[in-house]
């Protein structure tokens, strides 16, 4: 498997312990994370080859993000310094009818102070034949919509797949930039798209439901208006409580629409950066099986990712598989 490319911001996640809220504990557990980051190093996990750009802090806190990352065998050699401090986020974990919360700390972040003159994308791209970019990067500010771009602009002349998840989180733009303009110039670089309807909605300002029949024609009007975009692939979430869910997935890639069975999750661990797996699980796949297996796979990666403590999913290819072969009563290993 050659190359794949991840660019985001590598933030610190802060909980208290549990499900307890802070005003419960003085007691708190850390994990690095970032929608980017938790892609690549799940990647990493099935064993591919990774690479991630960002911009940490330069003291000991960005020293120890960086030594997370080699860990799991994520090539670091393109991640740049910054005097401004690594991104933080707050996290209370919910439990049956009680949501979980966040709040973020982010907006002077080491990240969010990236420029294109920072990144060398020539010598970061060079062994590369994958890129991947979500929504959550260009909303952090102009320096990085532009750094962005500038990579895709040239992943695109490399003749590199590019994935999008453009997930668009309203709460993050704080600079002068329509969202919808900016994931609109993005998304004429790219070729996967991982998203839902919510997200189809947003770029073209339609309102089509959630039927398949809904998913079927949004995603060939979508692959219309960005004729580079050549599969469509939607993770849907069917939330009974905090702690329990259902995963299934659909695709078009423009020969035919496929949905997979439901995965039902009845003990949500945590459900921070399961889209993300389900993002590493189609961008592993797609380079391993077909288009509905690769879709399966992510599927089962997602599902597995519910059952970790943390950002990202440590599953193996072995232990997704075990999923896809009806594995799924959590029985000892022996």
């Amino acid at each position: 498997m050659s190359q794949v490319i991840t660019f985001g911001e590598v933030l610190m996640r802060i909980s208290p312990r549990g499900n307890k809220k802070f005003i419960q504990s003085n007691m708190v557990e850390y994990y690095f994370g970032g929608t980017e980051l938790n892609v690549g190093i799940s990647i990493a996990n099935f064993g591919g080859n990774v690479k991630h750009i960002s911009s940490v802090s330069d003291d000991f806190i960005g020293g120890t993000a960086i030594s997370y990352l080699n860990k799991f065998g994520v090539d670091t050699s393109s991640i740049v310094y910054s005097k401004r401090p690594l991104g933080v986020y707050f996290l209370e974990v919910g439990a049956v009818m009680r949501p979980s919360a966040i709040s973020y700390n982010r907006s002077h972040s080491s990240f969010s102070e990236i420029l294109p003159s920072m990144v060398n994308w020539d010598d970061a791209l060079e062994n590369g034949n994958w890129l991947h970019w979500t929504g959550i990067t260009p909303a952090l500010s102009k320096g990085a919509f532009d750094t962005l771009k500038a990579g895709l602009i040239l992943a695109k002349e490399k003749g590199m797949i590019i994935s999008a998840d453009p997930t668009y989180r309203s709460g993050l733009w704080k600079y002068d930039q329509d969202p919808k303009e900016a994931l609109t110039i993005l998304l004429n670089y790219s070729t996967i798209f991982i998203g839902g309807i919510n997200e189809i909605n947003e770029v073209l300002e339609t309102s089509f439901g959630y039927s398949n029949e809904d998913f079927l024609e949004a995603s060939k009007l979508l692959m219309e208006k960005f004729p580079s975009i050549e599969k469509v692939f939607d993770k849907i979430r069917t939330s009974l409580n905090s702690s329990w869910h259902k995963i299934r997935a659909r695709m078009w890639n423009g020969e035919e629409f496929r949905e997979t069975d439901d995965l039902d999750i009845t003990h949500v661990v945590d459900r921070i950066g399961t889209g993300d797996a389900f993002a590493a699980g189609l961008i592993y796949g797609l380079q391993e099986f077909d288009d509905y297996k690769a879709m399966e796979f992510a599927s089962a990666a997602c599902a597995l990712k519910h059952t970790y403590e943390g950002d990202v999913n440590l599953s193996t290819v072995k232990e997704v598989m075990g999923i896809l072969d009806g594995n799924t009563s959590g029985r000892f290993i022996r």
